[in-house]
């Protein structure tokens, strides 16, 4: 003998089935993230801890104090002359230093240890030259006439703190603080002043420009409207040492670092031991797809979905081998139409 079922009786049954079978999925994937985010927290800290006392205690002990002494003595302590240095001089030379040896395999095709990774295969192969010297130009006029000029207010701001150019450097730990903070501030000012100027009105006459080029090369991430490089590529790098405060020392540091990233992100090469380039190229490819950093609001924005999908995810991660990741993960074969 058996009870008849109510009506509905088994949707309620299916219904709290599945959300008892959801409840512990959450509870599962919470439980593994908690493990993951603390594993990783113990991990950085060791390894924060580690640099910090091999960089203050192996590395020559006080060479890096003694050099900037030397230095801010050479300068007679002239202020101005040593931001200048600091926040335009080196960081000019980082970015056209690195972007050089980038230039060379993009006319030349040499070296193909340096070709042989390229993202986009066949694309800038050898490059537009015509295109190529217009994104030279554009890119010495935002340094001279953009960047350059906008160092003289953060200046003031910079000498308000009263520790910009102090003789005492940071410690080593305090600088990983604070380009923790720089990189932060970076990814949410880009992100969203980079989806600003892809609105139709903005896009069409500023940022156009950029979206030139479809296959990019390292050069190009400056190649810009001015008003575009001000706004987004030079404020959400400028921010972060206005906030803080910071050395003129860590300022340099970071906006070296700052201008060398953006050039690997649109290089066009995926370089072994670099950081992967992929996600940025897929932008110039896509449009409306990538608009980060690190690729953080992008997920939380769904900025990032068809990405994801893509062969070109799988390849987003360093390459720790010598083999090209076009090779080991290559696009699947076009359908015949």
């Amino acid at each position: 003998f058996q009870i008849p079922k109510m009506p509905g009786q088994d949707t309620a049954a299916r219904a709290h089935s599945c959300c008892f079978s959801q409840g512990k999925k959450l509870s599962d994937a919470l439980r593994i993230s908690a493990y993951v985010f603390s594993t990783g927290l113990l991990m950085f800290t060791a390894l924060v801890n580690t640099a910090s006392w091999f960089m203050q205690n192996i590395t020559l002990g006080n060479f890096w104090q003694t050099a900037w002494l030397e230095f801010y003595d050479h300068m007679e302590g002239d202020e101005w002359t040593i931001f200048l240095v600091g926040a335009a001089l080196v960081p000019a030379l980082a970015f056209w230093g690195f972007n050089g040896i980038l230039l060379v395999a993009d006319i030349t095709g040499k070296p193909t240890f340096i070709t042989r990774y390229r993202i986009q295969l066949g694309k800038n192969d050898p490059v537009d030259r015509k295109k190529l010297w217009k994104a030279i130009y554009t890119a010495l006029g935002n340094q001279f006439f953009v960047s350059f000029p906008m160092l003289v207010p953060m200046f003031y701001i910079m000498k308000w703190w009263e520790n910009t150019f102090s003789k005492e450097l940071p410690t080593f730990q305090w600088f990983l603080v604070e380009l923790s903070i720089f990189t932060v501030v970076e990814e949410i000012l880009f992100y969203y002043t980079h989806r600003l100027v892809h609105h139709p009105v903005l896009y069409k006459h500023i940022h156009k420009k950029h979206h030139e080029w479809t296959a990019p090369i390292g050069v190009v991430s400056i190649y810009a409207h001015p008003i575009e490089h001000i706004v987004s590529n030079t404020l959400p790098v400028m921010t972060g040492p206005m906030i803080m405060g910071s050395h003129i020392v860590s300022v340099s540091a970071w906006f070296s670092i700052a201008l060398v990233t953006t050039s690997i992100s649109h290089c066009g090469y995926h370089l072994p031991l670099l950081p992967s380039p992929e996600f940025h190229d897929f932008h110039h490819l896509k449009f409306n797809q990538c608009y980060g950093v690190l690729g953080v609001l992008d997920f939380l924005h769904g900025t990032d979905k068809m990405f994801r999908q893509t062969k070109a995810f799988e390849r987003h991660k360093v390459l720790l081998s010598l083999t090209p990741l076009s090779e080991s993960i290559p696009e699947p074969p076009k359908k015949e139409e």
